[in-house]
């Protein structure tokens, strides 16, 4: 009976990395689609016969395999669901015209979205694209990344992980975007996505050698150790407090450097709140030391701090008047 391929490639992947099955029947057999592409390209540079159409395809494609015994469909980067639809539907109606297999030449490897992500930010930062991203600056941008973090944080307090999902897209905005616009740094200041992703590699392999290089693995103190020790021959640094980030929330500020402090065995008195200058500085020091009772509970001064405000918020929206009732 003849056969019509419908032959189903990933966009995401160079033109000619195809399947052995793929290749063998795309040189054995003609080949129809309805556009030009580097894959038609890359088929007729290896032998393969191709013929775009510009009428109807459901058609010429069974006449071909009629005339030829195998005939394969290109499909277009999208899958052509709806011509595959209609030929089903046809090939159901008149059951000896031919038989439909669906091939799959190439597959999205994990991770093939994040490239329509990059070509997605590249067009709306190119001319042409959105006007308020093309003004945009990694300052400019410096609060959204923030907020977003904060939304996926609230996502994974609530335990929403659909929720999860969507913010992390958002975060995931910040870093192309903030990529993107590194491209039109001055020469010798620019980098890429890609610069950020190998970066990001590379610092993976250095520090889980037991992961990638052979090294034994111990007890997780001995891993997060080893990591430690790795961290500190690439960034030397003079403090134990160089690279905390000073813009967190005062709170998760205080526990960072305590932690910091306790990791290097430095003890260090807390500042006295009796012995301070003035109401504000009094008060700091008391919630320092609350921070430091905290760490000692075992507890995060942060969490715990947002818990309960949120709840004292629940009982301010239980105990005031409707609007309706003041209306």
């Amino acid at each position: 009976m003849p056969r019509i391929v419908l032959l189903v490639t990933s966009p995401r992947l160079p033109a000619g990395l195809l399947t052995a099955a793929a290749w063998d029947v795309v040189r054995a057999a003609p080949v129809l689609t309805a556009t030009e592409s580097e894959l038609t390209t890359a088929i007729r540079a290896a032998g393969g016969e191709v013929r775009v159409l510009d009428g109807p395809a459901v058609t010429a494609l069974l006449d071909a395999a009629a005339a030829h015994g195998t005939v394969v469909w290109l499909a277009g980067p999208a899958g052509d669901e709806t011509l595959a639809r209609e030929l089903g539907l046809r090939l159901a109606r008149e059951p000896g015209r031919a038989e439909l297999e669906l091939m799959y030449g190439s597959w999205d490897p994990p991770g093939a979205r994040l490239l329509d992500a990059v070509a997605v930010l590249d067009q709306l930062l190119s001319p042409g694209g959105d006007p308020w991203k093309r003004v945009q600056t990694h300052r400019s941008l410096a609060g959204f990344l923030l907020e977003e973090c904060y939304e996926a944080y609230d996502a994974i307090s609530a335990g929403d992980t659909n929720a999860l999902r969507e913010e992390l897209g958002d975060v995931l905005l910040q870093v192309v975007l903030h990529a993107r616009l590194a491209e039109e740094l001055p020469e010798g200041e620019r980098w890429t996505v890609d610069d950020v992703a190998g970066g990001l590699v590379d610092k993976m392999i250095r520090r889980n050698p037991h992961v990638f290089a052979g090294v034994e693995a111990g007890s997780l103190e001995e891993i997060t150790a080893n990591w430690e020790r790795i961290k500190q021959a690439e960034k030397p640094r003079g403090s134990v407090l160089d690279g905390i980030a000073l813009s967190q929330p005062a709170l998760a500020l205080a526990a960072k450097i305590l932690e910091r402090s306790a990791r290097a065995k430095l003890t260090v008195p807390l500042p006295s709140p009796e012995a301070q200058p003035d109401p504000e500085s009094a008060l700091g020091a008391n919630l320092l030391a609350a921070v430091a009772q905290a760490r000692a509970s075992g507890l995060d001064p942060e969490s715990a701090l947002r818990r309960t405000t949120l709840r004292y918020a629940e009982t301010i929206r239980a105990t005031e008047p409707s609007p309706t009732s003041t209306s």
